[in-house]
């Protein structure tokens, strides 16, 4: 009887802490000021009376501007933690717009799993008030990926990128919660694998070896999804944030967007 309200218990924990556990999102006062090392602007998009998104928009200083690439981060604090990532893009002459998710810097509005897909839709859409899909990269780090798969599974877009991609959120943490229903239990499911096999641009993933966040099985099993032409980039040793200072990376992300 013990064991059975023990896994009860703890199952009830699970269900009601997950966010926390999965996201660890910082806000920022609206009215208050960045500071980046590299031009930038801010967008807002407001969904509705509770929900607005924020954009930044960092600015290559190339004249000749090649697109735009579409930043879907992580699941920590808010753009201030990857707007050194921006610079990938910009000396490639390429503009970055890296929204907040709602409850992220000074995103505001309700997370939830559609919340996601809703917001990289409309930020998609104000894209294509400038650019041309040919012009439009998306890309996605850690969380971000499964968001930037599911809309490039129904947007046009010159290529898909993916950071660190998980296969789906019940796959990532079935090794060590393999004694939870989690396909129920989560309020994430975020199914990668299915996005993918939607996807018409090219596809290529990137991915260390030592990654002890989304381990590198997630991509390599990814790759049965792949078609002609998608590729995986496998980084020995790499691990979860340190990959663009292996010099595979930058130099197969220049030939890229080269």
């Amino acid at each position: 009887m013990i064991p059975v309200v023990l896994y009860c218990l703890a199952g009830g924990i699970l269900y009601v802490m997950q966010d926390r556990l999965l996201l660890h999102p910082q806000q920022v006062v609206a009215d208050s000021s960045y500071r980046f090392g590299q031009p930038f602007t801010e967008t807002n998009i407001e969904s509705d009376k509770e929900t607005v998104y924020n954009i930044v928009q960092f600015h290559t200083r190339d004249t000749a501007k090649k697109g735009v690439v579409l930043y879907f981060h992580g699941n920590r604090r808010n753009v201030t933690h990857y707007a050194m990532y921006a610079e990938w893009f910009t000396r490639n002459g390429y503009d970055v717009w890296m929204p907040d998710y709602p409850g992220f810097g000074k995103s505001t509005g309700v997370l939830t799993e559609q919340a996601l897909y809703d917001e990289a839709l409309q930020v998609y859409k104000l894209a294509r008030n400038i650019y041309e899909p040919k012009q439009i990269v998306i890309y996605g780090k850690s969380l971000g990926t499964g968001v930037a798969a599911q809309l490039a599974s129904i947007r046009d877009c010159r290529r898909l990128l993916l950071e660190t991609p998980y296969y789906s959120i019940p796959y990532l943490l079935r090794p060590y919660l393999f004694m939870y229903p989690l396909e129920t239990l989560l309020h994430y499911r975020i199914p990668t694998y299915q996005y993918l096999q939607k996807v018409s641009a090219p596809v290529t993933i990137f991915h260390g070896t030592a990654d002890g966040v989304v381990p590198y099985r997630n991509a390599s099993r990814l790759t049965s999804c792949f078609k002609p032409g998608d590729e995986l980039v496998t980084i020995e040793g790499g691990s979860h944030n340190d990959l663009g200072n292996f010099t595979r990376t930058r130099q197969k992300l220049d030939s890229i967007l080269r």
